[in-house]
This record gives structure tokens, C-alpha cells and sequence, in this order.
């Protein structure tokens, strides 16, 4: 199919998750990501939560459908393939620390210099400017400045984290999208962008601060704090987690004020669901506990599969909490193409069938099927580099 993004080449200079979800993003609905690593190591990712074989599932995740190239942007010739490269590209993607590109001579101005149609979109911790602009930083830490890590967990406990990276993707997704106004400001605009214009600065702290809802509206206007329910949404009930009696759990949000009264006489307590306190979200966040007493009551008595489907037929927003296991065997998934397997190298004699996760958004009722898997570091070098910039077989760097 002819993808949105056809025709568009971006030159990735990123390692981990941030820079690299971005360009997934456009890679998967058709641009041409060029990924630049670094000799001998490549992206670091390439080796988080390795269990076996050279490359992990979390690098062919995160670098689907684009390709890699080996450069030293420690030697005068790498920093100058970059800087050719970029002449060819539409958007250059980096999550360095700031001032990095600057250092190395790589800085938006040189990038640009060759092409002023040039997108330079950039990730760190804080930003490009500001008196933290600096300071290194990991997605954990931004999502600690963020408010996001105070929020995670329960009152009477330490804040945890959750078991994503969920502050470096939500940067991907943000600079994805800067990536795209950019592209279309460029395209209805009728006088050249100015380098100010091509410029796109997202700081992992003010994606996660952007995600908090009213958090800050909520202390200015009314002095709260926000403090953590452990599986609650502050102030909504009830909303929770249960257990069910085979040992899984599933999630009910009862909480309309009409869904309550038919999820009270379903869980066989009407006289929940007659209480006048009881009408109004106000009433049952003020008894959330005595709330979900009587539900965990109840599902306690059943298994997951018997919860699920009285709770459906009385039509209360209901869910299992789902593991690996459950969501590669789900027909609804399936029916969508969200599961796509590929042949990979994990290390053993032959290679292995591997689900990946589809492309989302849907377009025309299923995934877009993936082209291909995080390429092996430097697979493309030599096709790259002869096409782009004409680079004979005798100039090539081993």
C-alpha cells in the first residue's frame, strides 16, 4: 500500500529508546530511516534484556523497518558522512545530551547549512535551553520531575515505576508528531522555514508533566495534592483492580453513576446501589473502601472467566489483566494484525518464530504489516553509502 510518509528520509542519530521510537514511528507509516550506529557496540539497546543471541527483541522492536549503518562520529570522516547525509535527508532525529551535536561540529547550523529545508528534531532531558538544559537524564528521572513517579504506587509506600520506559516513548511520540507538523508547515508554507522554525525541542520531563492531567490546575485552584491510590484514579470509584478465585485478576471501572446502580445489583448488593450517598462519585470516593470490600467479596467467589462474563452481559466496563501469554493468543488482536510473526535469529540453530506488535494507528482495518525487524548493526552501510554518496567499493571504511 502507499504509505503517508513515502518519499520522506530521515537520518537517526539516537541510541536507546527516546530518538529511536520516534523514527520508528515514521519508519513505520513509510519513511526511510537511515539509523546511524556506533562501530563494533551499535545502540546500547541492542543489548538490553538479551537472554540470548546477539541482539535483543527490544532493539528489532524499537528499529523495525529501518536501516543501520555503521559510523565513527569520533573521526573527521564520520562527522562529514553526517553532515552529507543530512544534505539528503528531511529530518534529522538526535538524543544526545545537549551541546554533543554542537561539540562534535554536527550543530543545527552545520546540519542545515547544505539544506535549509532541514528538520532537526532533538530530545533530552530538559530541553535545549533553560538552566537545566545540561543535565543528563534517563526517562526515571524525568518521570520523577514529571510528577509522574509521586502518583505511581500505594499511600503507604514508597513510589514505584512502571514496567516501561514510559517516559522516553511518550517523548518518541511527541517528537514524532513535532516531526510531522514540521513536514507540513514545510509543505503549505510558501516562503522558506527559518532554522528557528525547523527546530524541534522535546524534553522527556515536559512530555511526562504534559501527560499529568489537571495536576497543576488542581493545586492552583484548589490546593491539592495528588497523592497516590495505588490501583485507583484519584477521586473516581469505584475503579480498581480485583482478585477472582483461580488466582487472576481483573479490572472493573463501575464508576458512571448509571453503570453503578446495574453493577451494585449484579454483585448482589442493591442496596449499595439504592444508597443516596452512594449516587454521586463524591459519595463513593468517600467510601471507596467499604466499595471495594463488597466487589472483592464477590469476585473472590468466581473465577476470572465467570466475572467477565456476568459483569459483560450486565454491560459494566470490565477487563482481564492481561499477561504476554493472554494478548498473543487474543482473537481481537489477531482479527487486527497486531500480532506479526517473523523468522529471527535468537541464537540457536535455526531461526525463530517471533510475534511483534503491529503498527498503530490502524489505517484501512488492520495494521500495516512490517516491512522488517531491527536490522543487524551496519547491515546497510554499503548500500547507503554507494547510493547517497556515491561511494565506490574501494572507498568503503571496513
Amino acid at each position: 500500500m502507499s504509505l503517508p510518509l513515502n518519499g520522506v528520509r530521515v537520518l537517526e542519530l539516537g541510541n536507546y529508546i527516546a530518538a529511536p521510537t520516534a523514527a520508528r514511528m515514521l519508519a513505520d507509516f513509510g519513511a526511510e530511516v537511515i539509523k546511524v550506529e556506533r562501530p563494533e557496540t551499535g545502540d546500547e539497546l541492542r543489548n538490553w534484556r538479551l537472554y540470548s543471541g546477539t541482539t535483543s527483541m527490544l532493539y528489532r522492536t524499537i528499529n523495525r523497518n529501518k536501516k543501520s549503518i555503521v559510523l565513527d562520529l569520533r573521526t573527521e570522516q564520520g562527522r562529514q558522512d553526517v553532515i552529507d547525509l543530512a544534505a539528503q535527508c528531511d529530518i534529522v532525529l538526535e538524543n544526545f545530551r545537549p551541546g554533543t551535536l554542537e561539540k562534535w561540529g554536527l550543530s543545527p547550523e552545520v546540519l542545515s547549512a547544505k539544506n535549509p529545508d532541514l528538520i532537526i528534531t532533538r530530545i533530552s532531558a530538559f530541553g535545549q535551553t533553560g538552566p537545566m538544559s545540561e543535565r543528563p537524564g534517563f526517562a526515571a528521572v524525568a518521570e520523577s520531575y514529571g510528577g509522574f513517579r509521586n502518583l505511581v504506587g500505594d499511600p503507604d509506600r514508597p513510589p514505584v515505576r512502571v514496567g516501561v520506559s514510559i517516559g522516553d516513548s511518550i517523548a518518541g511520540l511527541y517528537a514524532a508528531f513535532g516531526c510531522v507538523m514540521a513536514l507540513f508547515q514545510r509543505q503549505t508554507s510558501t516562503a522558506t522555514l527559518s532554522l528557528e522554525q525547523r527546530s524541534i525541542d522535546v524534553a522527556l520531563n515536559e512530555s511526562i508533566l504534559s501527560m499529568m492531567e489537571s495536576l497543576i490546575p488542581d493545586y492552583l485552584a484548589y490546593g491539592v495534592e495528588r497523592m497516590r491510590t495505588g490501583g485507583r484514579m484519584e477521586g473516581i470509584a469505584p475503579s480498581n483492580a480485583y482478585l477472582c478465585n483461580d488466582g487472576h485478576s481483573v479490572v472493573i471501572a463501575g464508576n458512571g453513576d448509571a453503570i453503578f446502580q446495574r453493577y451494585m445489583e449484579t454483585i448482589e448488593r442493591p442496596d449499595l446501589g439504592a444508597d443516596p450517598e452512594l449516587a454521586s462519585n463524591a459519595g463513593r470516593w468517600n467510601r471507596r473502601e467499604e466499595l471495594d470490600a463488597a466487589i472483592s467479596a464477590w469476585t473472590g467467589m468466581r473465577t476470572r472467566e465467570t466475572v467477565l462474563e456476568v459483569l459483560d452481559a450486565a454491560g459494566v466496563p470490565s477487563g482481564p489483566i492481561y499477561t504476554a501469554a493472554d494478548i498473543v493468543a487474543d482473537e481481537q488482536y489477531a482479527s487486527r494484525d497486531m500480532i506479526q510473526h517473523f523468522p529471527v535469529d535468537t541464537g540457536g540453530d535455526e531461526p525463530a518464530d517471533v510475534g511483534f506488535v503491529g503498527i498503530v494507528p490502524v489505517i484501512g482495518g488492520k495494521s500495516i504489516p512490517i516491512r522488517s525487524v531491527g536490522p543487524d548493526l551496519g547491515e546497510h552501510t554499503a548500500e547507503v553509502l554507494k547510493n547517497l554518496l556515491g561511494r565506490t567499493d574501494e572507498e568503503m571504511v571496513p
